[in-house]
């Protein structure tokens, strides 16, 4: 007896079987283009081995202008087929089904070669693109058709068209892009023309035995989007031209309402997909923040679709759906949606693995075997470098001792669960403490470790995190001065008006902390109040007439940094302006360029510029210092001089942002090599 029975349940498409109802979704790792397909079939055979029912590539391009980006993997030549080969070939002997999504950009394509049916720029583009004429038009209805004959040329299982997220095909259904009064622009049924045909005529040149999916916008988020009777014309009409499943996608990538952060809630959008059930006769995919197998059982069981999509929940953990089968899902290292080393990756043109498994996308190169000759070995620090490190030396069949001085694992990731839209922290921490004991990781916490703790050990780590730089400020002995961890960790009381010290991510932490209330993360009605999403049954593309509205701010807050630079521009990349736009929202004022003078009994006393101009009292209840950080190596300095070698590795290495992917890269890397 399973505790998922609807997850685990197979599903059957009439000419074949999927043998549970998850589905690996699309995502583009950039391992395609760097050629090595040995790389590429390990990534996907890694994952059929654990268990997905279903998998679909990232996007390939069905000719040069359609690629998201100049030189984006396609099916081009037989020696393109070739390749992909090597990787369905392997999928299938590890006992998988693969898909390839097709994936033409249209205005989203990154290169001065660019099509649309309008030429309307994109904002996230520079590049404006040329309107088709019709000749235009069906050079790419004939170049996604080709990809999907060689795609089943190439040993694929079936194709995923990428309908949704504001690629080309979406780019065709609504106003908002499309401005055409021919036969491809104008009413809704000439808008859905291209879609459709491109769905006929793959089904047609593909034939019946092979999975077609359409990716289909069911929420698309901007302005003079679909409307929901729209959404549901296109899912008929999709059907009937002979699709196999419908796939859900949520906004386009212009929107300015989150979709896939940390901070949407789980399963945000499975009430979208809902809505849909019923009115197709074909399987219905839901997607977007599922990352548990409880989580999927529960969307399954309400009825919210027959499938689930999880795309980034396999880079944290290949085997997910195989621990979820054994009864060992508290096994199963959970995606935190953090992007940091996955869309942040993609968009900046680096391989993209994970903050939690650094081994995602790098299964031929980082490789943890079992150990020659078992050593005994030290980690001091039980953060995330520590735990990390720890837990892939005992995998290898090292003894490992893990030292803390905190009664509790987890160091300054103790701090980020806390911050509202980091909820998912507690996950990880949780799974951190479930591998531990798997492992046999022996625990001394509670006390600080010193030299002769740690002499005998054949190797001894060091990863004791950081500590808070000090700014150095007049007057930061002020009683009305805070620092940030005695803030997070519930130990300093904070006035109802606050100056931040910082606007670097434990800035934005911090003031996201002390200006929210209840989280809207665990409440999807309050968040999609916050963010401004209604019901597209009820409101054009799901976006709510009176805008976001946001609950009140619990306090008033005022971000300083001494850069003269926008505040937050060295946040993640594909998640900074989440964290801008929520804080603006909450009334936060961000200023840059600023001199810190002093702090007394009237405040916070700044100027600004080099000229140290226009002097300025900002009155406050309590100043927050979150200027930074300074590795702690204390104890690597003791050892050195006591002649015990160490690794130094994360925060005590490189104090950096609390940057918790570089610090688990690291500790699984020095492990896997010890």
């Amino acid at each position: 007896m399973t505790d998922y029975p609807h997850m685990l349940s197979p599903l059957d498409l009439g000419f074949t079987t999927l043998k549970n109802r998850v589905l690996m979704g699309s995502m583009h790792t950039n391992l395609e283009e760097r050629g090595d397909w040995n790389a590429v079939a390990e990534f996907y055979a890694t994952r059929a081995r654990g268990g997905v029912g279903l998998m679909v590539t990232g996007g390939m391009a069905p000719n040069r202008e359609g690629g998201v980006f100049p030189g984006a993997e396609g099916l081009y030549t037989d020696a393109d087929i070739a390749n992909h080969r090597i990787v369905t070939d392997r999928v299938h002997d590890a006992g998988g089904k693969i898909c390839m999504q097709i994936l033409h950009a249209g205005r989203y394509a990154y290169g001065p070669e660019c099509v649309a049916p309008s030429p309307i720029k994109s904002p996230i583009s520079p590049f404006p693109p040329k309107e088709l004429d019709e000749d235009g038009i069906e050079k790419q209805i004939a170049d996604i058709v080709t990809a999907a004959v060689r795609s089943r040329e190439a040993g694929y299982d079936g194709v995923e068209v990428m309908g949704s997220e504001g690629y080309f095909l979406n780019q065709f259904l609504v106003t908002h892009t499309n401005k055409r009064t021919d036969r491809w622009g104008g009413s809704y049924e000439n808008r859905m023309r291209l879609p459709l045909e491109v769905v006929r005529r793959v089904r047609a040149a593909v034939g019946p035995d092979y999975i077609v999916i359409y990716r289909l916008s069911m929420i698309d988020l901007v302005p003079d989007g679909s409307t929901f009777d729209e959404v549901v014309q296109l899912a008929q009409a999709v059907e009937a031209a002979g699709a196999t499943i419908l796939n859900t996608g949520i906004g386009w990538h212009e929107a300015r309402v989150p979709t896939i952060a940390t901070s949407v809630p789980r399963a945000g959008f499975a009430w979208v997909t809902r809505k849909l059930m019923g009115k197709v006769g074909i399987p219905v995919i839901t997607s977007n923040r599922i990352n548990t197998p409880d989580v999927a059982e529960q969307v399954l069981a309400e009825g919210c679709a027959d499938m689930v999509s999880m795309a980034r929940p396999f880079l944290a953990d290949p085997d997910f759906v195989a621990k979820a089968e054994a009864g060992r899902a508290d096994l199963i290292a959970p995606c935190i949606a953090c992007n940091q080393a996955c869309l942040d990756h993609t968009f900046s043109g680096k391989v993209s693995s994970c903050l939690v498994n650094p081994k995602a996308a790098f299964e031929t190169s980082l490789v943890v075997e079992k150990a020659a000759t078992a050593k005994s070995v030290a980690v001091v620090g039980a953060g995330p470098a520590g735990l990390s490190a720890a837990i892939t030396a005992a995998e290898r069949g090292h003894k490992v001792v893990l030292f803390d001085k905190a009664d509790q694992i987890g160091g300054q990731l103790n701090m980020a669960k806390v911050v509202p839209g980091k909820e998912e922290f507690h996950g990880l921490v949780d799974w951190f403490a479930a591998m531990l004991a798997e492992r046999g990781v022996e625990l001394r916490l509670g006390a600080a470790a010193g030299v002769d703790d740690l002499t005998g050990f054949d190797e001894v780590i060091v990863a004791t995190g950081v500590n808070p730089r000090d700014p150095e400020i007049a007057g930061q002995d002020h009683p009305s001065v805070v620092g940030y961890v005695d803030v997070l960790r519930g130990g300093a009381e904070v006035g109802k008006r606050v100056a931040v010290i910082g606007a670097g991510g434990i800035g934005f932490d911090v003031s996201e902390y002390l200006v929210t209330g209840d989280s809207p993360t665990l409440d999807v009605a309050a968040w999609r109040r916050e963010w401004g999403v209604a019901d597209p049954a009820e409101a054009r593309a799901g976006l709510a007439p009176e805008g976001p509205q946001p609950d009140p701010a619990a306090r008033q807050v005022v971000m300083f940094q001494r850069k003269a630079e926008k505040p937050g521009k060295r946040l993640g990349k594909t998640t900074g302006w989440i964290h801008r736009a929520a804080l603006k929202m909450k009334g936060v004022e961000m200023r840059a360029g600023v001199n810190y003078e002093r702090i007394d009994d009237a405040g916070l006393h700044v100027s600004y510029g080099e000229a140290r101009e226009r002097p300025e009292v900002v009155a406050v209840d309590t100043v927050v210092l979150c200027a930074g950080q300074v590795s702690e190596r204390s104890l690597a300095d003791a050892l050195e001089a006591a002649g015990v070698s160490c690794h130094v590795i994360g925060g005590a290495d490189v104090a950096a942002e609390l940057d918790a992917k570089r610090a688990i890269d690291q500790g699984v890397r020095l492990a896997a090599g010890l």
